[in-house]
């Protein structure tokens, strides 16, 4: 095994919400890969929503396809959660003290988002490819356009920010994938159990409005694909 997906809780509950987690079991069946997530979105996404009532279908549906081996722990790999949290402590200083409001820091980042990239920096010390499955656009900025990060937190907060951007060469090295992107894939490998002229565009769509960080544009570019 020379390969692993990542998933952020996020790009999860998209799927979810969407009634295509199903999706996951099917990919796997011929990928030489793992699917992994962390401690941190375990919580976010199995032990936190599964006592409240709203939520606890999709905490049971994700916890399902733990217990089936579809998404597995990194401990499956021999590693440890507290190697996981040195890194995430890390990347989280890094980033939110990288943009100021007003000269104070303002949080960018949560625990689960940064557990990610920890594990993805581990995975790669150890030689296995990886790619983190997820929708959230600031962190995706974090590493792709950190020259963006300025006017989208502004835009965000209605307000100017001050953006280090030296501080954010720690996020260069990482790739990712949106829940959109993988439904296209699904898609294209003949995992949708739909029919029809449209089904592409409204799985698409129907990421977009449950979470993504996609737009129109992108998705009229998948499309004709």
């Amino acid at each position: 095994m020379t390969k692993a997906l990542i998933f952020d809780s996020g790009a999860l509950i998209t799927l979810s919400m969407n009634g295509l987690l199903d999706i996951l079991e099917k990919l796997k069946i011929n990928c030489d890969c793992k699917f992994l997530i962390t401690r941190e979105v375990k919580y976010e996404v199995i032990d936190r929503p599964i006592g409240i009532s709203r939520f606890e279908l999709g905490a049971i549906r994700v916890q399902n396809l733990i217990d089936s081996g579809v998404l597995e722990m990194p401990s499956s790999l021999g590693i440890k959660d507290e190697e996981i949290d040195s890194k995430m402590r890390e990347l989280m200083s890094i980033a939110n003290h990288s943009v100021q409001i007003g000269g104070k820091w303002i949080s960018i980042v949560n625990e689960g988002e940064m557990s990610c990239l920890a594990l993805s920096a581990k995975l790669s010390e150890m030689g296995i490819n990886n790619i983190i499955a997820i929708d959230e656009r600031t962190t995706r900025v974090l590493s792709e356009n950190p020259e963006n990060l300025q006017k989208i937190m502004s835009d965000k907060m209605h307000r100017n920010v001050r953006v280090e951007e030296d501080k954010l060469k720690s996020f260069s090295n990482f790739k990712f994938i949106r829940s959109s992107e993988l439904v296209y894939v699904a898609y294209k490998k003949g995992a949708i159990n739909l029919t029809g002229k449209k089904v592409l565009e409204s799985l698409l769509y129907a990421t977009k409005f449950k979470g993504a960080a996609i737009s129109f544009e992108e998705i009229d570019i998948l499309k004709k694909l």
